[in-house]
């Protein structure tokens, strides 16, 4: 055999060891989504060894009241049933706000039928429950889908600041405002994903990690 013929069959052999050496390496976890808010480094014993790991930030458990019926809804509620998606609506709801629920009835829309999906818009200002109820009566929110919460300022504030993490700005007019986001928050009450609900392209993104994270829980 010629040391042409040799130097191809060899190549014709070598290629399907690389691309299969090339999908094993690359094609692992390559859906895995990240964790949001790290609040630690600890060290964990994992076979026999110790090492540094980041522990991330789980939300506590939080009572708000909804706007349809006044009832009182939790976080466990919320994620109960596998994961939500938690957005923020500043007070009066400026057009950027607008084009956010516009987004968010697109989800609604698109999981209505997949019950492991919920939607909560939380109001971060101290508004009364009336006034949740008409957010999601002008949004077209479906009961027990899309949750619009409202607590007093305290309830509202601990959730924001020491559980999602939003730090407050001040405006020119010298109050304080919180950024306006929406949160991917899995069963384990984890932020999964940040996202901004004015952006249509972030919103194809969370769309996108939704199915990963619920073919996840659908293949552990």
């Amino acid at each position: 055999m010629r040391p042409q013929q040799v130097l191809l069959l060899g190549l014709m052999l070598l290629v399907p060891v690389l691309a299969f050496l090339f999908l094993k390496g690359f094609g692992t976890n390559r859906y895995a989504l990240p964790f949001y808010l790290p609040e630690r480094v600890d060290s964990t014993l994992v076979a026999g060894k110790w090492q540094r790991d980041t522990v991330f930030h789980q939300l506590g458990p939080f009572r708000l009241r909804e706007g349809a019926g006044g009832r009182e809804v939790t976080g466990a509620e919320l994620k109960a049933q596998s994961l939500y998606v938690l957005s923020t609506i500043p007070p009066g709801c400026p057009p950027e706000c607008q084009r956010q629920t516009a987004q968010m009835v697109r989800l609604q829309e698109k999981y209505r039928q997949e019950p492991r999906v919920r939607l909560a818009s939380v109001l971060i200002s101290p508004e009364s429950v009336a006034a949740a109820a008409r957010y999601a009566e002008q949004a077209g929110a479906i009961a027990g889908k899309w949750f619009f919460l409202t607590g007093n300022e305290s309830t509202v504030s601990r959730l924001v600041e020491q559980e999602l993490r939003l730090l407050p700005s001040a405006t020119t007019t010298g109050a304080s405002t919180y950024p306006l986001v929406v949160l991917l928050i899995d069963r384990d009450g984890y932020v999964r994903g940040r996202y901004s609900g004015a952006s249509e392209r972030d919103m194809n993104r969370l769309i996108t990690e939704i199915s990963v994270l619920l073919y996840i829980y659908d293949h552990p």
